[in-house]
């Protein structure tokens, strides 16, 4: 298995490299002249120029998403082993804490210098050659710095399509390809984002430079209307930028926070983006951002595959602290690793909305139900919230039903948690739900003959004492006298009552609601995502169908040149067949992926019973608490925390895992730098390195 594994690494690597090296030889004259032969080979063959876009430009980084599935899918079979320190293990760790621009590891600061290192070669090396040429345009004449101004504007597109090209890839959940380099959806969102406003901010130079070239020289209203059969179409150009500055001015978050709808529903622009992308540079340009694309539109067809059919709340318990937890019935088969999240969405507050949420539950645990913890904050948790503050319909505390789709869980393909030899967890508030299901499968495991942690603190800021009440599932876990590694330090910041214990403060939290839902009709559990292996197949299938759909609609509605490369048929009758050809690919896709899941949820997945429902979790007694602590009317001194952790752990290798407000995060990320400095630089026999990992419990 680890030679295989291995050796698909190997693959990945190649095929990356491959599709990088396209990218850095596109710009150069070199590549002009291959491309052109190459073009000119395959206009004469049976395969057309349109294969051979595809087989170059999109196909490898869909190779990857088919190989990195299946590596994946065998990663997650192998045996849990001790991670040593290794000499990339410092990058991983943060390196820039800035409250502006966040956290950022020594990886992510490389793979940006990176990525602005190609940007700069391809725009001088485009630049150069232009400036070089000055060919001046036929339509009209243009001065020395009104011809550089034009061209720095056009070569400044080609930034546009770098960024386009990955903007996607960071937001796939099903099929991410960045779980390939271990990083989760909830963190590479924010890529996204990075990638959306240098996007924007290129393509605004763009067209706002294009724009004023044809102000000065009084040709505005003449180009900006124009819809050419051949070439560039300039109003398609000019829709694509009107529709991303809408999506990407109401994804700001001023009112992303305030508005979610309408961020939520702006986003949908991008099929009308994408459309008027493709007339504006036509099919060469299109088919290098068309991966990233493919590979979400697979995504979303198989997430509303999914959430086919609904099924219902069993039960919510209400927390004094405005959080409830509900728990959904799954299927007993489905494993997910802790710090997954799920998608929720309610019918009866929204038919659209769909909000992420951590998993508390262990799938070890809990074999037929899951549990998700939310804090009523924004407009969406209140409304269910207060639904659930509402009179129950009788006496032992039932309600009528909840229907809820469901989309995941999505999460780690493994748990590399349990390689450090030692675990510091810090939370803040709600931030302390993925630690939750940590907890819960450690605590299961521990009769097992895994590689576990040897110690494990967990520090837990709250605004007051009734914020305690969130730790209720693994209470019982906490105060077990055989649970010895597990220790607690609590932090109440706005509370000062330094002669009460954690055992009054517990015993005197207000008790926590328990409200059952009654369900008289079927009810499907939540059966999870599709097989890895099964989407690498669906992934392959989707990409043969489409290219038979393109050769058969180029032979049949394209006319070549006999005398060169070119073709005859206009520009966007070649886009519209290229349309067409990925919507029948899709559409035959999303076939084959509802046909298979049918016949499984016929098949193998029973409606789920109520006797399945797993009783309400026990509270945690007066057991042991002399290990744990519990202070008032101050914040956690990360550095003491830090110091003191370090001398009491038996490991070297200690995994730092953070979740809360970002400010929490600036100031455990802060602190890991300076100790894992102190620790290096000092002349100690034993030096602990600390391995810095960044939570996230909403979006």
């Amino acid at each position: 298995m680890t030679k295989i594994s291995s050796l698909l690494k190997l693959l990945l690597f190649l095929i990356f490299a491959g599709w990088l090296s396209v990218w850095l030889l596109k710009p150069t004259q070199v590549w002009t002249k291959t491309w052109k032969l190459a073009e000119n080979k395959a206009s004469a063959s049976f395969l057309t120029q349109s294969v051979l876009n595809f087989a170059v430009y999109t196909f490898p980084v869909i190779a990857i998403a088919i190989v990195g599935f299946v590596y994946l899918a065998l990663k997650q079979k192998e045996a849990i082993s001790r991670k040593g320190q290794s000499s990339l293990s410092v990058l991983s760790n943060p390196v820039v804490v800035n409250k502006y621009i966040g956290i950022l590891s020594g990886f992510e600061i490389l793979a940006v210098c990176l990525f602005i290192i190609f940007l700069s070669w391809t725009f001088y090396v485009r630049i150069s050659n232009d400036f070089k040429k000055m060919v001046p345009m036929k339509s009209f004449t243009l001065s020395v710095w009104q011809y550089r101004v034009f061209r720095v504007a056009t070569r400044s597109g080609l930034l546009a399509e770098a960024c386009l090209a990955l903007l996607l890839l960071p937001i796939l959940r099903g099929m991410s390809v960045f779980r390939i380099l271990g990083i989760q959806f909830e963190a590479s969102v924010r890529y996204h984002v990075w990638l959306g406003t240098a996007m924007i901010l290129f393509g605004t130079l763009h067209g706002g430079g294009t724009l004023l070239i044809w102000g000065i020289k009084h040709h505005l209203g003449d180009e900006m209307w124009k819809w050419q059969k051949t070439g560039r179409i300039y109003l398609a150009g000019e829709i694509t930028l009107l529709t991303g500055l809408v999506i990407w001015i109401t994804s700001l978050p001023q009112i992303r926070r305030k508005r979610f709808e309408i961020f939520y529903y702006t986003h949908h622009l991008y099929i009308v983006f994408m459309v008027f992308f493709l007339f504006h540079t036509g099919d060469r340009h299109f088919y290098m951002v068309l991966p990233g694309f493919f590979l979400f539109c697979l995504d979303k067809i198989l997430r509303m595959i999914q959430s086919r059919p609904e099924t219902y709340i069993l039960s919510a318990r209400i927390f004094p602290s405005k959080a409830i937890e509900l728990t959904l019935p799954k299927d007993p088969r489905l494993t997910y690793a802790p710090t997954s999240v799920i998608f929720i969405k309610i019918p009866r507050i929204s038919n659209f909305q769909w909000h992420p949420f951590s998993i508390t539950s262990s799938s070890k645990v809990d074999k037929h139900t899951i549990s998700i913890l939310i804090k009523a904050e924004g407009r969406w948790t209140s409304t269910l919230c207060n639904m659930l503050h509402s009179k129950p319909d009788s006496e032992a505390g039932e309600m009528s039903f909840f229907q809820v789709a469901t989309e995941g869980p999505y999460g780690p393909s493994s748990m590399d948690f349990l390689r450090y030899d030692s675990l510091l967890l810090v939370a803040g508030g709600i931030g302390v739900t993925p630690f939750l299901s940590i907890l819960q499968e450690i605590a299961s495991t521990r009769s097992s003959k895994n590689v576990l942690p040897v110690k494990i603190q967990l520090v837990y800021t709250t605004k007051d004492s009734q914020g305690l009440c969130l730790l209720d599932p693994v209470l019982p876990h906490v105060f077990d006298a055989e649970q010895h590694y597990l220790q607690l330090k609590v932090f109440v910041t706005r509370e000062h009552k330094s002669n009460r214990s954690l055992r009054d403060v517990l015993n005197k939290v207000p008790k926590i609601q328990n409200i059952h839902f009654t369900n008289n009709r079927p009810s499907h559990a939540i059966y999870g995502l599709e097989d890895l292996q099964w989407m690498s197949v669906l992934i392959l299938v989707v990409s043969v169908v489409f290219l038979a759909f393109l050769i058969i609609s180029n032979h049949v509605f394209i006319k070549p040149d006999k005398k060169s490369s070119e073709q005859k048929t206009a520009t966007s009758v070649v886009d519209i067949l290229l349309i067409c050809s990925f919507a029948l690919a899709l559409i035959s896709g999303t076939l084959v992926a509802t046909i298979w899941r049918w016949k499984r949820l016929r098949e193998e997945i029973p409606s789920f019973s109520e006797k399945e429902s797993k009783a309400m979790k026990p509270t945690g007694a007066n057991r042991v608490f002399d290990q744990h602590e519990i202070h008032y009317g101050a914040r956690p001194n990360f550095k003491d925390v830090f110091c003191q952790f370090a001398n009491e752990s038996k490991g070297s290798n200690i995994g730092v895992f953070v979740c809360g407000p970002e400010t929490l995060k600036e100031s455990v990320a802060t602190t890991c730098q300076l100790i894992s400095n102190y620790f290096q630089s000092g002349g100690q026999n034993h030096k602990p390195f600390f391995s810095f990992h960044s939570l996230n419990f909403s979006l």
